[in-house]
């Protein structure tokens, strides 16, 4: 049985729908991760789920029970379920172990592990104004789950974070999903993030959904350019090239566009099973370059582990039949 069943949920704006008609399920430990341009309605499909914004339509099951909006209850929120805005704040120059006693429901022997998995053992003796950004925002997530929520939502997490803060909340995020043994829901704009972490991707544009599904099948077969760029770089390959493509083996001709990801492009050696092309551009990623290569008036993208090429140099490129989407 489902732990969370978004019903046909809507929400009005001034002159358009914030959110229009959204559905979908959500069973217990499956972590959902939501993924849109800004002002696709994310936030606003957060918020409602958690109880916090009042829908206009439609309906919000939460473990057999109605989700309530703010229009019908005194004070906002849903019991069992913890939101964690990306504008959370903390009270300036209390102690940490002050501010988490307030909201405590657990035993001490839990609390205690519930702060190692947050890893904020080493900060409840701390004032909150002598905490950096990253550290307040895990004092903010340790206070959520000290009330046993059995659903927390999360919103856009990562963003304002350094590289070193950024992945360790990426670890207490993923040790409170196998750890603790809570469900949840994830927006943010990284594709690394999400693909990584997610069982199931929602992609929003205007206030609706326009694909889900698993994170490979969203990354290698997207239904637009829209949904491609969420989760990375891509080329669409236009008519001149897509005639050359399709004499490749395996490659049939196709009335849609095709699209590829530079890691689908393999370099090969020179053949019929090869389209040739110059190198116009190197970029250093420090595991992998990103070449741009100029074939048939097309530029190309080629993610490659392979060293020592120069711009100007020839390669030889194929492409897999079963690597290719079209759009």
């Amino acid at each position: 049985m489902a732990l969370l069943q978004v019903s046909g949920i809507s929400k009005k704006g001034k002159d358009s729908f914030v959110v229009k008609e959204i559905s979908f399920s959500q069973q217990p430990l499956q972590k959902i991760a939501i993924a849109g341009e800004t002002g696709s309605g994310k936030t606003t499909l957060l918020k409602m789920i958690a109880g916090l914004v009042q829908p206009d339509a439609g309906e919000i099951i939460f473990d057999n029970t109605n989700v309530i909006g703010p229009a019908d209850k005194l004070l906002p929120g849903h019991p069992g379920i913890a939101y964690l805005s990306q504008h959370f704040e903390l009270r300036n120059n209390y102690w940490v172990h002050e501010l988490l006693s307030y909201a405590n429901e657990l035993p001490a022997d839990q609390a205690a592990a519930l702060y190692r998995v947050c890893q904020i053992e080493h900060l409840v003796d701390r004032r909150t104004d002598q905490l950096s950004g990253g550290e307040k925002q895990r004092i903010a997530l340790a206070r959520l789950l000290i009330t046993s929520p059995k659903l927390l939502i999360l919103d856009e997490p990562f963003s304002n974070l350094d590289a070193i803060h950024k992945r360790t909340i990426k670890s207490v995020i993923q040790d409170i999903s196998e750890q603790l043994s809570i469900t949840c829901i994830m927006v943010s704009h990284d594709p690394a993030d999400i693909l990584s972490w997610a069982d199931h991707i929602i992609v929003m544009k205007d206030g609706a959904i326009i694909q889900e599904g698993a994170p490979e099948s969203i990354y290698k077969q997207p239904v637009n350019e829209y949904c491609a760029g969420l989760f990375g770089n891509f080329t669409v390959i236009d008519s001149p090239l897509s005639a050359s493509l399709f004499t490749l083996p395996g490659q049939t001709t196709h009335s849609k566009k095709a699209l590829v990801r530079p890691e689908q492009i393999l370099l090969s050696s020179s053949g019929l099973t090869s389209l040739s092309g110059t190198i116009q551009q190197i970029n250093f990623f420090g595991s992998y370059y990103l070449l741009l290569v100029s074939v048939s008036h097309q530029q190309l993208l080629v993610k490659t582990y392979q060293q020592g090429f120069s711009v100007g140099d020839i390669v030889f490129l194929t492409i897999a039949a079963n690597d290719i989407a079209y759009v």
